[in-house]
């Protein structure tokens, strides 16, 4: 979501939501009456509380449509589409610290986060081959790089060998050359440690 705020331009305040410090932040009830998933992120603009990135994101390019994040044309958008719900439905809860925190007592986590990530790449590499041009769809930037992006930073904590993966790799390093990219991964933000 920060991506596609710093992307659009858009002037936010950030508030970290701290995933594990006295349980959780996004666990307090506080948080859950704006969030019931208690999850993040969480988007709030005047009295709208939203949570789920790819409602964020379409929320964000109707409300400012420039630039846009999501394609017009309807096979563009709809393999945009895809390639976030691979990414935001079929990899990323593998991972999710919720998940994580029940695999521990019985897995290898990292290991666990690893195997997950690698088959989700697995189908991502074979359908960006569809897809890329420059970026994850044609050549300009979409809410598929917005979801590529943060998904390959985790690969890279979990350990995720990226060279078997050189479009996924490709098109990273290349969003990676924008600032809306830079300024947002976790090294960047106020609460980084």
């Amino acid at each position: 979501m920060r991506i596609a705020l710093n992307f659009k331009k858009i002037e936010y305040d950030y508030r970290p939501i701290h995933l594990v410090k006295d349980g959780g932040e996004q666990n307090t009830k506080e948080y859950k009456l704006l969030n019931p998933s208690g999850e993040v992120p969480l988007f709030i603009y005047d009295e709208l509380a939203l949570g789920q990135s790819v409602a964020i994101m379409m929320y964000l390019d109707r409300k400012w449509p420039n630039p846009p994040i999501w394609p017009q044309n309807p096979e563009q958008r709809a393999m945009c589409i895809q390639l976030c719900e691979i990414i935001n439905s079929g990899i990323q809860p593998l991972q999710n610290l919720k998940v994580l925190k029940y695999v521990d007592a019985k897995f290898d986590k990292m290991a666990w986060g690893k195997h997950w990530i690698t088959e989700g790449f697995k189908t991502l590499e074979q359908t960006l081959q569809k897809t890329n041009g420059k970026y994850s769809v044609g050549d300009e930037i979409t809410s598929a790089d917005c979801f590529l992006v943060p998904q390959v930073y985790n690969a890279n904590r979990f350990n995720v060998d990226m060279e078997q993966f050189p479009t996924i790799k490709r098109i990273n390093d290349l969003c990676l050359e924008h600032s809306a990219f830079k300024e947002s991964i976790p090294e960047n933000q106020p609460d980084a440690s």
